[in-house]
């Protein structure tokens, strides 16, 4: 009877260590596609301003590069934000960086130079406008802007594409009928504490760093940009059908928001590379970006709404071939 159970146990034991391997190897599948060696070298990632989310989750993700890249230099750049981002890659001043949709199909209509290079690599995470004000302005609507001073973004962010935008649709020429200010998520809500501007403009993934911070010293409110504006946006053609009518979650400022969501726009964004960026280390990139989100989604609660089944929808680009192949190989 004792040969019996150590049979038993034998038997068990060997069917237990297969199963390890088994969960071994799907690991390393995973961590080490086609058993090849990591990228190595050198490439330049552009984020965007100090107190914004690009910069911070591109941070996050050379944490992660490194972990799965070990040999590969990721060198971060900061910009004024999307416009400057897409530009920089299309000439080579940069290999990936994060944008928004509007404004990579802004450049693209405008058959800017290395427009037709650029190629997306996945679909990330959505950006919400923001129209900030002092909790006890007058200001209630876009159109009560007419006559304030009012923070636009820097000239290459895309926050100022989007402030121009939305101004528009209001019937306001932001160059004549407000005091425009080139101030973004760094310098915006400083100057809006100290009285020095009336309202700021903001685009980016909540909640943001820099309103976080003004929410510890200034009780401030979100102006509502409402879907009959949104329809006017729309009817201006081009880029601006990349946005959307959405409403901000009540939970992304919960000390200011008071459990209400707020009207706005939402536009998606993208992490964009080129044609001639290499093809395996694309593949990388793309598939680090994907597996590490839940890591960098604790820190970053942008990264925690990156999912593979969106991904792909990397519109108006199409994928880059090293994008592709990883899709590819995950696809059941």
């Amino acid at each position: 009877m004792s040969n019996v159970f150590h049979r038993i146990g034998r038997r068990r034991a060997v069917q237990g260590a297969a199963a390890g391997l088994v969960v071994l190897g799907l690991l390393l599948w995973w961590l080490l596609p086609l058993g090849e060696d990591p990228p190595s070298g050198t490439i330049k990632f552009s984020t965007g301003t100090k107190a914004g989310v690009y910069q911070d989750y591109g941070e996050r993700l050379r944490r992660a590069f490194r972990r799965d890249m070990p040999d590969l230099t990721v060198t971060l750049r900061t910009s004024d934000g999307s416009q400057e981002n897409v530009r920089r890659v299309a000439n080579g001043g940069a290999d990936f960086t994060i944008a928004a949709a509007d404004a990579v199909a802004t450049y693209e209509l405008g058959h800017a130079p290395g427009a037709g290079h650029l190629r997306g690599v996945a679909r990330l995470y959505d950006d919400y406008v923001q129209l900030v004000v002092p909790r006890d302005s007058d200001i209630r609507s876009v159109a009560d802007l007419r006559g304030k001073r009012v923070a636009v973004g820097p000239t290459r962010s895309g926050v100022r594409l989007i402030a121009d935008r939305v101004l528009k649709a209001a019937g306001i020429d932001a160059r004549k009928d407000i005091t425009p200010f080139a101030d973004g998520i760094d310098d915006g809500p400083g100057k809006l504490k100290k009285g020095d501007i009336d309202a700021f403009f903001w685009s980016g993934g909540v909640p943001t760093r820099g309103l976080e911070k003004l929410a510890d010293g200034l009780t401030f409110r979100f102006v509502p940009i409402k879907a009959d504006l949104v329809a006017k946006l729309h009817a201006q053609g081009g880029a601006a059908r990349y946005y959307r009518a959405t409403n901000m979650p009540e939970s992304a400022y919960p000390s200011i928001q008071n459990g209400i969501a707020v009207p706005t726009i939402a536009v998606a964004n993208l992490l964009v590379t080129r044609t001639d960026v290499d093809t395996r280390l694309t593949e990388w990139v793309t598939r680090t970006v994907i597996r590490s989100r839940d890591i960098i989604g604790k820190r970053v609660h942008s990264a925690q709404l990156v999912d593979l089944r969106t991904a792909i929808y990397t519109d108006p680009l199409p994928l880059q071939e090293g994008a592709k192949r990883y899709y590819r190989s995950v696809k059941p």
